[in-house]
């Protein structure tokens, strides 16, 4: 775990077995509890074809959004047989996703937890394996319907969150469900050309309140993983995270001021990723780009797999970000 102090601290090679040392008593972690859904899927389309089926959101127990990847794209009323039985039509193209309902009695879910296979990252080009079942897995994810697991909650198993606790930490509790749009990179010549893919979040009214008590109390909020801010950032009306459930495309890079969380705990993201222009717009674009400088000379991992960094944000950042309005 790569330490990212503010400014003029150096940086600082440790552990993530050492989390406790840089948390006081009264902090709170806040945690992404989403699950991964064996979202991928293969068939055979009524013309012959293969295909493959990336689920980026179960709409209902027999309809969802999907990815296709096919050499031509079907039009609607195509249907697709499925490997493992059961039978897709597609509805219609919203996009660059499908919108497609799955035949039978079996709900999606079920049918997905029963033939579907976990759909690791585009950058790792094996195919999934038993191990992976349970290391793209949290160990508080409870809530099904991510398509990519919140990285930063990899780190942690149960022996490390009860060190923490024991410490005096808190912990806390968002539901986002990862979209495939989270390896998107920014195409866009202007940031603001940049569109977002929907995701769907849920911030409950027990975390809200926990938040406010924290900070009360002169403790922090400290994110484990980028989507969790993005879910708090989602929420925040003005100076409060207030309870929301719904849809979010926000899209935070350098000038946005982060105003929901004092800390952030994150993995090493890929270039031109809107997960690095977060994490820029958090801690300082300078000071993360020697931070990844200082990463690839000491050999850290990078990605879903790789290592953590906790960055703390430039005291003019903090300062800002007390000051302007969201």
């Amino acid at each position: 775990m790569l330490v990212v102090s503010a400014p003029p601290e150096p940086l600082h090679d440790s552990g993530i077995a050492n989390l406790g040392d840089y948390l006081r008593a009264g902090d709170l972690l806040i945690f992404n509890d989403t699950r991964v859904l064996p979202a991928r899927l293969y068939g055979v389309k009524d013309t012959g074809g293969r295909v493959e089926i990336l689920i980026e959101r179960v709409l209902g127990a027999h309809e969802a959004r999907a990815q296709l990847g096919v050499s031509k794209s079907p039009k609607a009323g195509a249907k697709i047989t499925l490997d493992g039985g059961g039978e897709i039509e597609v509805l219609g193209r919203e996009g660059e996703f499908y919108r497609l309902r799955f035949g039978g009695p079996e709900p999606l879910e079920k049918l997905l937890l029963r033939i579907g296979r976990l759909p690791l990252p585009p950058y790792i080009t094996r195919a999934a394996d038993d191990a992976d079942l349970e290391r793209y897995q949290t160990v508080f994810a409870r809530e099904l319907g991510a398509v990519a697991a919140p990285t930063a909650g990899l780190h942690f198993d149960s022996a490390l969150l009860d060190h923490l606790q024991s410490r005096g930490v808190q912990f806390g509790h968002i539901t986002l469900h990862v979209g495939a749009g989270t390896f998107q990179p920014v195409r866009a010549e202007h940031l603001l050309d940049h569109t977002m893919h929907s995701e769907w979040l849920n911030v409950g009214a027990e975390l809200c309140a926990q938040i406010q008590r924290t900070r009360a109390a002169g403790g922090r909020v400290i994110a484990v993983g980028t989507t969790v801010v993005r879910a708090l950032e989602a929420a925040r009306r003005e100076d409060a995270v207030l309870p929301f459930a719904g849809e979010t495309q926000i899209f935070i890079f350098p000038g946005y001021r982060i105003r929901s969380v004092d800390a952030l705990i994150t993995n090493f993201h890929l270039p031109e990723s809107t997960l690095l222009m977060m994490v820029s717009a958090f801690a300082g674009r300078e000071r993360v780009l020697a931070a990844y400088r200082h990463a690839v000379a000491q050999r850290y991992r990078f990605f879903s797999y790789g290592d953590a960094m906790l960055l703390f944000p430039a005291e003019h950042l903090k300062a800002a970000a007390a000051q302007v309005p969201g």
